[in-house]
């Protein structure tokens, strides 16, 4: 099993780009990046339902202080 990473927004366009160019080969994409064969399968997933904007990482995003209810602030 291979350790999980950090990697970047573009990392992960880059390695469904390249799943998409080898066969769709979960577990060679996997190997080659250096990740989880079940991080390959949700970004492809997450890739196909919402393209690249679906890739990005948004835990502990803040809302803008224009869209907080009275309540939120």
């Amino acid at each position: 099993m291979t350790k999980r990473r950090k990697t970047t927004w573009n990392e992960r366009i880059q390695i469904v780009l390249d799943w998409l160019g080898n066969g769709k080969d979960y577990k060679k994409t996997a190997e080659t990046y250096e990740v989880s064969y079940q991080q390959v399968y949700q970004w492809v997933k997450k890739y196909e339902n919402g393209k690249e904007e679906a890739l990005k990482d948004k835990r502990g995003r803040k809302k803008e202080e224009a869209k907080l209810s009275p309540e939120e602030k």
